[in-house]
């Protein structure tokens, strides 16, 4: 049924789209408040794409690097950062001209990941590209959920363990109050029509990126120069190649990988940038900006976090288990954090609301409750409230949170979602529409150039999710639904 549903989504846009270029005429004037689509003008330009994608990727996630490198040692980690970046920004690349069909310059816009893959490779790949899409999304906005929430708990432990000492039993709390909370928040700012009405959110959000990141560099920088930092590893860490170390320098791989990717929501950014200049040259250009940005962040807070903690690295090293003191600083990093990750939390979202509301405009598009816009004014602000968009966001917002504090182990999970769906949507499918929209015959140089890199990388999703299997095996032991605390 969901794929149904999903194939008549894509029907329907494309048949949408049709019908608005051939009733709306687009001249030079800049009165005009639609696009050659019949959609509302596009405003973004390269640095608010920019924003989203690092909103996107330099994530709480960027902090528990340093553990990966300690699981892999110098050669293997530095090594690892710099390919699945340049894959990264290689493959982005390959799906930014995958925008616009046939033409990659002036043909029919693709406004979503579904779409370009149904207009570039046909039959029902879409469909297969919109189950993985919208699964990984939805998982990562739970671990969002529960990550901002360890980041509000990280700030009470830290004061306890500042008054009471690193010892005290009295410093365990539970995440759920604060998840309840962010909940409340997420479903104000998930009113926030689309893509082109966030930018403001993703600049935020990013600058906060920025600031978590480098107090995490900096106190591991100072860390080592004042002698304390511990012994590191050129390959692995110290002793033997037992089972356990080889599941971790997988998780760690899939750390990576998972941690660099933003193809799933690629799309849906470049659709947001104004057509004054070709979307796939501003979006180039992005995606360069954005991935030099961040690898230069990655690798300096793996490494630096490495040369501090060693082969002792926590998880995160601005949680509890990690730095403690200057405890005011470390607050205010996890204050960044949590303004980051509600910012982050929207961006991913806005895919998942947008094929939703999507549907719902097909089956009943007559209906006043799913197409009618309301305004209203708070103060000087004015308002377009949709009452379907207030009701279902709402309920995705509040499943989303239900789940969240139900399944603390979540980022076992996620981690496997993030392995299953980064090859597909990173890697497969940017190659294959290449491919399908080059024309290239197949056992030239560069089809079997494209193709070892699409087994590569689907190997190594598959090593990497047999790794978060074995870690979400583990966790279900070890936690109760809604019981946990940290």
């Amino acid at each position: 049924m969901f794929l149904v549903v999903l194939a008549s989504s894509v029907t329907y846009l494309q048949q949408k789209k049709k019908k608005m270029v051939e009733s709306v005429s687009i001249t030079a004037n800049e009165d005009i408040l639609v696009d050659d689509d019949g959609k509302p003008k596009r405003t973004g330009t390269v640095w608010t794409a920019t924003a989203h994608i690092i909103t996107a990727v330099i994530g709480a996630g960027v902090l528990s690097l340093p553990w990966a490198m300690a699981q892999l040692g110098w050669i293997i980690g530095i090594l690892s950062f710099l390919i699945c970046s340049s894959v990264i920004l290689y493959t982005s690349n390959l799906l930014t001209d995958c925008y616009r069909s046939p033409d990659s310059v002036t043909g029919q816009r693709n406004s979503t990941y579904m779409e370009a893959v149904k207009a570039n490779l046909g039959g029902r790949m879409h469909l297969i590209c919109g189950i993985v899409q919208y699964t990984n999304l939805t998982g990562a906005t739970i671990g969002y959920t529960i990550t901002t929430s360890i980041s509000i708990v990280a700030i009470r432990k830290i004061n306890c363990f500042h008054k009471k000492g690193v010892a005290s039993d009295e410093c365990r709390f539970s995440n759920n109050p604060y998840m309840i909370g962010l909940g409340i928040v997420e479903i104000f700012l998930s009113q926030i029509p689309h893509f082109h009405k966030i930018s403001w959110l993703s600049i935020i959000a990013s600058i906060m990126s920025f600031g978590y990141a480098f107090i995490g560099i900096g106190l591991s920088l100072a860390t080592i120069i004042q002698g304390k930092g511990r012994s590191t590893y050129l390959i692995a860490s110290k002793g033997q190649f037992t089972p356990d170390k080889i599941w971790n320098m997988l998780v760690a791989l899939g750390n990576i990988t998972v941690a660099s990717s933003y193809c799933q929501i690629a799309i849906d950014i470049q659709d947001s940038l104004k057509s004054s200049t070709p979307e796939n040259a501003v979006m180039k250009l992005a995606n360069k900006i954005a991935i030099v940005t961040m690898t230069v962040i990655f690798l300096l807070c793996a490494c630096s976090g490495y040369a501090a903690f060693g082969s002792d690295t926590p998880g995160s090293i601005l949680m509890s288990s990690g730095f403690k003191e200057p405890f005011w600083l470390i607050n205010i990093a996890n204050v960044f954090i949590v303004i980051h990750l509600l910012g982050a939390y929207q961006v991913l979202c806005q895919p998942i609301y947008g094929v939703v509301e999507t549907l719902a405009k097909q089956q009943w598009p007559s209906s006043t409750f799913i197409m009618e816009e309301f305004s209203m004014s708070i103060g000087k602000v004015k308002l377009n409230i949709n009452l379907f968009r207030l009701v279902w966001r709402t309920v995705f917002v509040v499943v989303v949170t239900i789940l969240a504090m139900a399944m603390p182990f979540f980022n076992e999970i996620l981690a496997l979602l993030g392995a299953t769906a980064y090859w597909p949507l990173g890697i497969y499918f940017p190659v294959e529409m290449f491919i399908a929209k080059q024309k290239l015959k197949k056992r030239t140089f560069q089809w079997i150039g494209l193709q070892t890199l699409n087994a590569i990388f689907m190997l190594l999703a598959i090593a990497v999710a047999c790794a978060a299997i074995h870690g979400l095996n583990e966790s279900l032991r070890k936690y109760k639904p809604f019981m946990y605390k940290g």
